[in-house]
Parts: structure tokens; C-alpha cells; sequence
């Protein structure tokens, strides 16, 4: 027999996302601009679905850049999104509860 798995968002999903975009405002230590361009990226694609705007010009490199994470994913679902952004969230938590 062939069975193919499938993760379903529960609605658990959603409460525990809401919790760690939360979490994450508290980190004591900034994460890196790669780090914070994934985890806007994710939100983004999370709370919106996929890119809506145009791309920034090249003088707003820092719109720019964020348009560009937020790009790279789009071709995931809001749930993918949500537990990319979860599992990112609590890497830098752990991180941080280290360094402390």
C-alpha cells in the first residue's frame, strides 16, 4: 500500500503562530538581518498569501530587500508559512535563552 502523508493546519496552528510573533518582539539579543528578513518573509506570507506589490526601486534597499524575502517564499501556504515561522521562531528563542 502507498500512503501519502499530508500535514493539515489544526487550528492549533494559528493560536500557536500568534504566540511566537509575540515571543519573538521579546528576543534580548537582535537576530541578524538574514534571520529577521526570513522570519518577515514568513509572517508575510502567513497574513497576506502572496506578493501583492511591485518590487521597490534600488534606492530603497531596505523595502527592497524585505520584498525580496517575502518573494522567495510565496510559493508556499499560509500554513507552510505559519510553521517555517514557528520552527524559525523557536530556533532564535532557544538561541537566545542560551546566550543568556
Amino acid at each position: 500500500m502507498n500512503f501519502r502523508i499530508v500535514k493539515r493546519c489544526r487550528f492549533g496552528d494559528q493560536e500557536d503562530f500568534e504566540e511566537h510573533a509575540e515571543k519573538v518582539k521579546s528576543l534580548t539579543k537582535k537576530p541578524s538581518d538574514a534571520d529577521l528578513l526570513i522570519l518577515y518573509g514568513l509572517f508575510k506570507q502567513a497574513t497576506v498569501g502572496p506578493v501583492n506589490t511591485d518590487r521597490p526601486g534600488m534606492f530603497s534597499m531596505k523595502e527592497r530587500a524585505k520584498w525580496d524575502a517575502w518573494k522567495a517564499v510565496e510559493a508556499k501556504s499560509k500554513e507552510e508559512a505559519m510553521n517555517d515561522y514557528i520552527t524559525k521562531a523557536k530556533q532564535l528563542l532557544e538561541a537566545d535563552a542560551a546566550a543568556a
